[in-house]
């Protein structure tokens, strides 16, 4: 399974910037994300985002 744009945002929106990449992780879990979403959240080249736009530049290196 892919995970597509939308479905990264579901897991994803609503954070304060900046945010570290086990934030991320956290997030996801308290929402449901299967394993392969944390897997990949736990695959993120950099460890703190300071923005959205640098969050979905690291997310297109992994989709």
């Amino acid at each position: 399974m892919t995970v597509t744009d939308g479905q990264w945002w579901e897991y994803l929106a609503g954070l304060d910037y900046p945010v570290s990449r086990e934030d991320l992780v956290r997030r996801a879990q308290e929402i449901g994300a299967g394993t392969e979403v944390l897997q990949a959240l736990r695959s993120l080249p950099v460890e703190e985002f300071a923005s959205a736009d640098e969050l979905t530049d690291a997310l297109a290196t992994i989709a």
